[in-house]
Formats: C-alpha cells, structure tokens, sequence
C-alpha cells in the first residue's frame, strides 16, 4: 500500500471545467493538497469532484470542499458515499454544494 493518503486527478474537460478525482482519504492530513489544488484554480473554473474512490472524509475534508467552492465560480459532487451524503445533509452542506450520481458524471464525460 502506498504511503501517499491521498491522490488528486486533474482533467481540463473543456474551457473553465475541470474534473478532479480523489483517490484515497480526505481527512485533516490531506484536505490541505486539495485546497492546495484548488489555489491553483481559475476563479472563473466550474469544478466537479469525483469522489467515487474517497474512503474516508472527515469535517477537514468538509471544510475543504468548501474553500475549493469559495476559491472557483462552482462545484459539483459526483460519486458521494451514503454515509458522507449523511454528513452533507446533516450540517446543511447539501444544499450549498451540488451532488451528482455517477451516472450524470458518465453522462457528459
């Protein structure tokens, strides 16, 4: 197993879209390379975040996702997790961040 928590895909899909997909945990050890990543946004990028393969989130990684939807013009949730959906509705988060299926990802990848 790599020692490395968490991985970050970044893909241009189109003018001001970017996809990033995060692999591992988004935890307090690791929700600064995603901010970090984040700072290297465009303000003017639309960002959807896979989270299909994220195995862990914690109120860090919340928080996180939040600086990157301060940082750029929107996010989009794809992949979300029952239980992390839980966590979205129950500190109102849900209805600040946008959340996707899978499918809708497919759809117009």
């Amino acid at each position: 197993m790599s020692d490395q928590l968490l991985t970050i895909e970044t893909t241009r899909l189109a003018a001001g879209h970017v996809l990033l997909q995060l692999i591992g945990e988004l935890d307090y050890d690791t929700a600064p390379e995603l901010t970090a990543v984040a700072a290297d946004l465009s303000g003017d990028d639309e960002v959807l975040i896979d989270l299909t393969r994220v195995s862990l989130c914690d109120s860090s990684g919340l928080s996180a996702l939040l600086v990157v939807q301060r940082i750029t013009r929107a996010i989009r949730l794809t992949g979300v997790s029952p239980q992390l959906q839980r966590m979205l509705d129950r500190t109102g988060l849900a209805e600040l961040l946008a959340v996707e299926h899978v499918d809708d990802l497919r759809a117009t990848g």
